[in-house]
């Protein structure tokens, strides 16, 4: 019989170098929007209403930062982590132009590190990812490494890569958008009085709601971004028998979550860092905290710039330590995020 179906590429399928032209353009509308919305909820003024975008110097309001990136990193999945056994980080993601409805997204990726693991089972692979809009303008640009099976147990290991990624982003490596402006920001629509100004470096701020995940919504969200990964959806694909909810799933709820605390922290400009350091699953509760680790000037009219560290738990607070006595991350940590937000000054 003729295959014509897509299994996915194995560990041994990459070469270093490589470069995967991903499938399936997508045109946004307000429908993604309104599911974002609907599924974690998001808050955030800049992307809730256009009227306030544009008080703030943007053409409309822009589709959420992160549901532009789900969608870019939906595109790889079926030529990166089709068969995965985890997403295990990001670094050096740079949110470039805003998304608008009407825009066409589509991803491209480059091989930029391989190591094959200890059990020769499975290895780690390192890609470098674009997001291109209709004009061919890169909107979004991110490096993550992923864990995959091997098909072929017996295939040689190749030689072993590991591309030097930046621990961080400075802040004048951020791109801001273009003719953002918050020199007369609207406090009492955004939902909260803090600006810049009001966080110290260092602060800790728990973010108090928590939001426990269903098996359906996270299957939807997923789907919404057409990633097409096994263990998000097939109970047989993992060892435990249990779906493995989407690593963007729980930053988006974390971010969403944050609103309490960080509302004005309206829009994401760089990922320095991230790590999904536990798996999560339908029927953990998601919580979050954040810890103010710099904050920057920029050239932007009232605009300032403030790094975060957003950490997705279930169940621990900000006084909770983050590793045990090992070094290990705790075993009630899911999400190790660093990443800087625009604020108003």
């Amino acid at each position: 019989m003729a295959g014509k179906t897509n299994p996915g590429r194995f560990f041994e399928d990459y070469k270093l170098g490589q470069e995967l032209v991903h499938a399936i353009p997508r045109t946004v509308s307000g429908g993604e929007r309104a599911l974002y919305h609907a599924l974690y909820p998001a808050r955030h003024a800049i992307y809730s209403s256009d009227e306030f975008a544009r008080a703030s110097g943007l053409a409309a309001a822009p589709l959420d930062d992160l549901a532009g990136f789900h969608i870019v990193f939906g595109k790889t999945v079926p030529d990166i982590s089709l068969n995965a056994v985890a997403n295990l980080g990001y670094a050096e993601g740079r949110f470039l132009k805003p998304v608008h409805m009407g825009d066409t997204l589509r991803s491209v990726s480059e091989v930029i590190g391989l190591k094959q693991n200890s059990n020769g089972r499975t290895g780690v692979v390192w890609v470098h990812s674009r997001g291109l809009n209709q004009r061919d303008e890169v909107v979004i640009d991110y490096k993550r490494w992923v864990m995959v099976k091997k098909k072929n147990l017996d295939a040689p290991a190749p030689e072993t890569v590991i591309p030097e990624l930046a621990t961080s982003l400075d802040a004048d490596q951020l791109v801001l958008p273009e003719g953002l402006d918050f020199s007369n920001y609207d406090f009492a629509l955004a939902g909260e009085p803090h600006r810049w100004g009001d966080y110290a470096i260092g602060e800790k701020i728990d973010h108090v709601d928590g939001s426990t995940i269903e098996e359906a919504e996270h299957m939807i969200a997923t789907r919404l971004w057409q990633n097409t990964s096994k263990v998000h959806f097939d109970v047989l694909a993992r060892e435990e028998w249990q779906r493995l909810i989407y690593g963007g799933h729980v930053i988006s709820m974390a971010r969403t979550l944050s609103f309490n605390g960080l509302a004005n922290a309206q829009m994401i400009a760089g990922i320095n860092a991230g790590a999904h350091v536990n798996p999560c699953v339908a029927g953990d509760t998601v919580r979050a905290w954040s810890e103010v680790l710099d904050k920057s000037e920029t050239n932007a009219p009232g605009v300032g710039a403030i790094r975060l560290r957003l950490v997705a738990t279930k169940g621990s607070s900000a006084e909770t330590e983050l590793r045990d006595d090992g070094g290990k991350y705790r075993s009630d940590i899911l999400l190790d995020l660093d990443y800087w937000a625009l604020m108003p000054i």
